[in-house]
Order: C-alpha cells, then sequence, then structure tokens
C-alpha cells in the first residue's frame, strides 16, 4: 500500500542524511547550524548528488558553493 512505501521512503530519506551528515562532517569538519540545517532540507535526490560531490570537496567553503548552487 501507499503508506508503506511512503515509510520506506521516509526511512530512506533519513538512513541518507545521517550518512551524508556523517561523511560532511568527516570531510570538512563540523557542520555550522546554518549549513547543517540547509543540508536537512534537500530532497532524497539532492542529497544523493551531494553524498557524490562531497567526494571533491576539500573545505567547507566547497560545501557552500554546492548549496549555493542547488539554491539557485
Amino acid at each position: 500500500t501507499s503508506m508503506y512505501r511512503d515509510i520506506k521512503v521516509e526511512g530512506r530519506y533519513e538512513e541518507a542524511k545521517s550518512l551524508i551528515l556523517r561523511q560532511l562532517t568527516r570531510r570538512v569538519g563540523e557542520l555550522p547550524q546554518p549549513i547543517r540545517q540547509r543540508v536537512e532540507t534537500l530532497s532524497l535526490e539532492q542529497l544523493e548528488n551531494l553524498g557524490e560531490a562531497l567526494l571533491d570537496f576539500n573545505s567547507m567553503a566547497d560545501l557552500q558553493t554546492w548549496l549555493e548552487e542547488v539554491k539557485g
């Protein structure tokens, strides 16, 4: 049913968000609250894209630039 599908999608989203936040912290350091909140508002597709992009990040500035491009 659609309820179970929604629960599955929500679970996948929460897992992706948690993983990406941990990876970002490891890659660029502790995330300032405004950056963390911005990441938490991304869609599942955007989180997946960020998961790939963060492999090329060297600093918090790279993350900020990426977020600005997504916002654009």
